[in-house]
């Protein structure tokens, strides 16, 4: 097991999520599937408890708890894209199975874990500094997804 490993409640789908994980991204895999050894609150003996995965190079467990904790916008995970094609492949993935957009490069699956799809040309922009990170950063403002080429037209002026 990792020194550190991010912890992810589901209700009872963790390893539904997990597989769904891997599958859309790079470096990315089940490495275990635990069940409980006996019945518990939200469960009985047998069924999925745990589930310990990779996901873009990050370590996690995602672990079946029941419904009394939801996930928020306060923890996302931020995937790095380098062109379009991959900012589109990846946000179709995680909105095209169930989940929502949102705003600024933002969306949820359907499970309610949080992406941020980022591609590097936003961020290498909000790098720079002054106007042109600000050009970039209105235009960001205006998206759900976002629009590469709309954010180097913004770079430039």
């Amino acid at each position: 097991m990792a020194k550190n490993t991010i912890c992810l409640w589901f209700d009872k789908d963790a390893e539904a999520a997990a597989r769904f994980y891997c599958d859309t991204f790079p470096d990315s895999k089940v490495s275990a599937v635990h069940r409980a050894p006996s019945d518990y609150p939200s469960g009985k003996e047998g069924d999925v408890l745990t589930v310990d995965f990779t996901v873009a190079g990050i370590p996690c467990l995602g672990l079946n708890g029941g419904p009394m904790f939801t996930h928020s916008e306060a923890f996302s995970f931020q995937i790095a894209t380098d062109d379009q094609e991959e900012t589109d492949r990846y946000w179709n993935a995680i909105v095209g199975n169930g989940g929502q957009e949102s705003a600024c490069g933002w969306c949820k699956d359907k499970w309610g874990i949080s992406w941020q799809i980022t591609p590097r040309v936003l961020t290498d922009a909000l790098a720079a500094g002054g106007a042109e990170a600000k050009r970039a950063f209105d235009a960001m403002m205006t998206m759900g997804k976002i629009d590469v080429a709309a954010i180097e037209a913004a770079r430039r002026g």
